[in-house]
């Protein structure tokens, strides 16, 4: 009886290590990321972070640890339309132009992509997307 109830918690123990939120699986990706990407100053890093009512892009240059552009849905020209959700395909398109746009204006045309730890598929894509037909590099 005692073996069998050991047995069981110790299973327990162990699922519940193996088992990770989304949370920390999104944390293991962005240390994945930022261990392979670095940006400089001839090609910055584009980071893309999704906060769950915005979207926030900066171009940095990792060697001086200084941001040279930024974008973000916070700016008042995304705030005219009174949406409160602004992390959307829609708005991930806006603001990948824009800050193409931003960018390309600061003498920048190459960058490193740095998804931030998100999955390279609906937002994350429709951005960078956005970003190659504004005219940078990847």
């Amino acid at each position: 009886m005692w073996v069998k109830r050991f047995a069981i918690r110790k299973e327990r123990r162990f699922n519940r290590d193996m088992a990770q939120t989304k949370q920390q699986l999104r944390q293991r990706r962005h240390w994945r990321v930022r261990t392979k990407v670095q940006g400089t100053g001839n090609r910055p890093r584009m980071s893309v972070c999704f906060s769950g009512r915005n979207i926030h892009v900066q171009f940095v240059d990792d060697l001086k640890g200084v941001t040279l552009v930024a974008a973000s849905t916070l700016e008042e020209a995304f705030r005219k339309d009174g949406k409160k959700n602004r992390a959307n395909v829609p708005f991930a398109v806006q603001i990948g132009k824009l800050a193409a746009e931003r960018a390309i204006s600061r003498q920048i045309k190459t960058v490193v992509f740095d998804r931030g730890g998100s999955r390279y598929h609906g937002k994350v894509k429709a951005l960078a997307d956005a970003a190659r037909q504004g005219g940078l590099v990847f």
